[in-house]
């Protein structure tokens, strides 16, 4: 069996979900908190070797009153995270004890991700070395200008949105981060993509949205919402 670890970044600073104590990672959906839904899936895998979550320093106290129990009873592991995404996703690889054939990256604000898309993106990753989730951009695109106004409409032919997880062959990514990982980048896959080595896309879902906004928890909650 090919077996995977699973890091989980979670140390962002939620400006954009405003208001309130706790950050979006924390607050809770259906019963349990966001980050949770998708960590205990990837944790009950048989072919995932270990999952590590990647908080912020300020977090920590928080996060071992509230969730120390509930990490060993799922064998999850979490790691202190750095100044910027790619910094945290380091420390993560860096905490891997028992890491696998394969590294998945999968933000810890996406609840949404169910087994039939880990494993997709997993077979995929397996036959090609490295493969995401994410989805075509369905809407008209257009470019604004500085004044707001329309300056082009941009063809949305071939263009996807990303997700997550993001999977890749472990000497792969380690490689990626070993050349890259101090230059700008908004996720995993651009990294990869700088090596020249062939990413696959592999269809998510809307589900899989990731929660950035208060708006985007309402949604969360009735696309997940079990049906009556």
């Amino acid at each position: 069996m090919i077996h995977f670890s699973v890091i989980l970044p979670a140390a962002g600073r939620s400006t954009r979900f405003g208001g309130g104590e706790l950050k979006k990672v924390f607050v809770s959906l259906l019963g349990q908190p966001i980050w949770l839904h998708s960590a205990k899936r990837f944790a009950a895998r048989p072919d995932v070797n270990e999952v590590v979550v990647v908080i912020s320093a300020d977090d920590e106290p928080y996060f071992r009153e509230q969730f120390a129990e509930v990490c060993q009873e799922n064998n999850i592991r979490f790691v202190l995270g750095g100044e910027t995404r790619t910094d945290s996703i380091a420390n993560g690889i860096d905490a891997l004890t028992n890491p696998g054939d394969f590294i998945a990256i999968h933000d810890a604000a996406r609840p949404g991700i169910d087994d039939a898309m880990i494993d997709e993106v997993f077979s995929t990753a397996a036959a090609s070395g490295a493969a995401i989730l994410a989805l075509p951009v369905p809407g008209t695109l257009k470019r604004s200008a500085a004044d707001g106004t329309i300056q082009a409409t941009v063809p949305r032919e071939g263009i996807w949105e990303a997700q997550t997880p993001q999977v890749f062959r472990r000497a792969l990514i380690l490689e990626a981060y070993e050349k890259f990982r101090h230059e700008p980048a908004t996720d995993d896959a651009s990294l990869v993509e700088r090596l020249g080595h062939p990413i696959q896309l592999v269809k998510g879902a809307l589900r899989n949205l990731k929660i950035t906004t208060k708006e985007d928890l309402e949604v969360a909650q009735k696309l997940l919402s079990p049906e009556v």
